[in-house]
């Protein structure tokens, strides 16, 4: 981006799963840029515990602890946000979770908590407030896909599933809401260290790792960046697209 200092004129942004992790890394970095930032979590701790670093670092920031597969909670969660805001201008989908295991193992519950909480999380909360973002005519909307909703992975297939919708959801999305100035796009993080990444056993770790490239890990701080850049004035004219950041797993 050749030094280009990156705009955000007054704006409210949402991070789903912002308590640790790559949530954190993106509700730290647009809160630095000078993002409002609404931090939610299901842990009313880890919300809260990032809302307040960002409040000690001289920045804004709310908690809205909620459970992002609850309809009716994301509902409400979303009215108390429009609420107490004129508008919330960004919207961040990154909650989620894994509960990986061959198909033949997955139960019920593994299917349906991932899906929930992975995708549908997206439809509820992007639902819920979206309209203001239309009133206003300007929005940014970033999902959390992931390599796995790209090409698959043993024992993620309704993690693969779950990421691989979001992709369908940005697509269409991008379209609807276009001709009200929201942009939509998702990123593919490749393996980013993180603690769902931190407790992969080490032969599954090295497996992964020989297939990158790069050789590295990503770090969440380098997602944060595109997200930065995305949710920015300057991306105005980028959406629809998925954006990989895997250190060339996948081309």
């Amino acid at each position: 981006m050749c030094g280009m200092k990156l705009t955000y004129t007054n704006k409210v942004a949402l991070v789903s799963g912002a308590g640790r992790g790559i949530g954190r890394a993106i509700a730290l970095e647009l809160a630095a840029a000078g993002c409002k930032i609404l931090c939610t979590s299901k842990n009313p701790s880890s919300c809260g515990k990032v809302a307040e670093e960002i409040r000690s670092s001289g920045g804004e920031a709310e908690a809205y602890p909620f459970d992002v597969s609850n309809p009716a909670e994301c509902k409400d969660a979303c009215v108390k946000m429009l609420k107490d805001n004129e508008s919330v201008d960004i919207i961040v989908n990154n909650a989620g979770i894994t509960r990986d295991k061959l198909l033949m193992m997955m139960s019920d519950d593994d299917w349906e908590s991932v899906i929930s909480t992975n995708l549908s999380s997206c439809f509820y909360i992007t639902r819920n407030l979206c309209r203001a973002m239309m009133f206003k005519r300007w929005g940014r909307i970033i999902n959390l896909s992931s390599v796995s909703g790209l090409a698959g992975n043993v024992g993620q297939a309704n993690y693969a599933a779950a990421k691989a919708g979001i992709i369908g959801f940005t697509k269409s999305l991008s379209r609807e809401l276009a001709p009200r100035n929201i942009t939509v796009n998702a990123i593919a993080p490749g393996y980013i260290s993180t603690d769902m990444t931190a407790v992969l056993p080490e032969s599954i770790k090295k497996a992964v790792l020989d297939a990158v490239p790069l050789k590295r890990q990503g770090e969440p701080q380098e997602i944060a960046s595109l997200c930065a850049f995305l949710a920015s004035d300057q991306a105005s004219y980028i959406t629809g697209q998925v954006l990989s950041v895997n250190g060339g797993m996948y081309m």
